[in-house]
């Protein structure tokens, strides 16, 4: 499987930007309201989390689950040129508003990357390549430059390149789809989803133990608190670190090798 170091979030380059630079309204994801470009009352003054040992019983699961996939490092030192944003309040107002963006950059180059390693076509694969290296050139633009980035229209662009990758690796696919389907709390255990269309699917408690995903399209779909034990993930395409950590798994739930196990997941006990 193709690795990127640049695509996977490394906490010691960067300056805490998730924590400052995101909203988070209080939810079962978040204990209390958090506005945009306010560093979070959990964060000390060396930029670690007071609380880091103890998010989810402390009612921040969201924070568990959330990947930055390498945007805050390349922001704080390829953007911003190692400038911390507590230095300087226009370096600050600059660098907060450019990190969402080349979050979402990155977000979409780590599905073009996955793509690559499903795809045998050759034509498919050059397009694949071609628009990611355009995307990767975009992260390194000025700050000016980035919050002039339509994300959307790139969104709309390689969508349909994913999808022509899934139907390719879904093959031969089945008749029935649960795209953008809401499924919140459904009882799919044991279900056959294999190759299956779950992209956009909303799974939110959804229980799924002893489904079989493998080769289902899980592009966006929504994990959270989705019941995985004993659930077969090897080879579901596109499935994120996020979506892992937001669901509830333990160690009967059959990962592919580039995911890890949650550590929360030993604390489940198998029904």
């Amino acid at each position: 499987m193709t690795t990127r170091p640049d695509l996977e979030a490394d906490c010691s380059r960067c300056f805490a930007l998730c924590c400052v630079a995101l909203r988070f309204d209080s939810s079962a994801d978040f204990a209390f309201d958090k506005p945009a470009g306010e560093p979070c009352v959990n964060l000390a003054s060396d930029l670690r989390c007071t609380i880091h040992a103890e998010l989810r019983e402390r009612g921040f699961s969201g924070c568990v689950a959330y990947d930055c996939q390498g945007a805050g490092q390349k922001v704080s030192q390829v953007v911003f040129g190692g400038q911390d944003w507590r230095t300087d309040p226009r370096t600050a107002r600059w660098m907060l508003v450019v990190y969402p963006v080349v979050r979402q950059l990155h977000e979409i180059m780590a599905y073009l990357v996955e793509s690559l390693d499903v795809v045998a076509d050759d034509s498919l694969r050059a397009e694949l390549e071609q628009v990611l290296a355009e995307i990767d050139a975009l992260t390194y633009a000025t700050p000016e430059e980035l919050l002039k980035v339509d994300v959307g229209e790139h969104r709309s662009a390689v969508g349909p390149l994913l999808d022509r990758v899934s139907e390719l690796a879904r093959e031969p696919i089945p008749s029935s789809s649960y795209r953008n389907a809401d499924r919140a709390g459904a009882d799919l255990r044991g279900a056959d989803l294999r190759r299956h269309d779950l992209s956009g699917a909303c799974l939110i408690r959804t229980d799924l133990r002893g489904a079989d995903l493998r080769g289902a399209d899980v592009r966006g779909a929504d994990l959270r608190d989705a019941d995985l034990r004993t659930a077969d993930l090897r080879d579901s395409l596109f499935l994120t670190r996020s979506q892992v950590h937001a669901a509830t798994g333990d160690a009967t739930t059959r990962l592919s090798p580039r995911h890890e196990r949650p550590a929360h997941w030993t604390a489940i006990s198998p029904r």
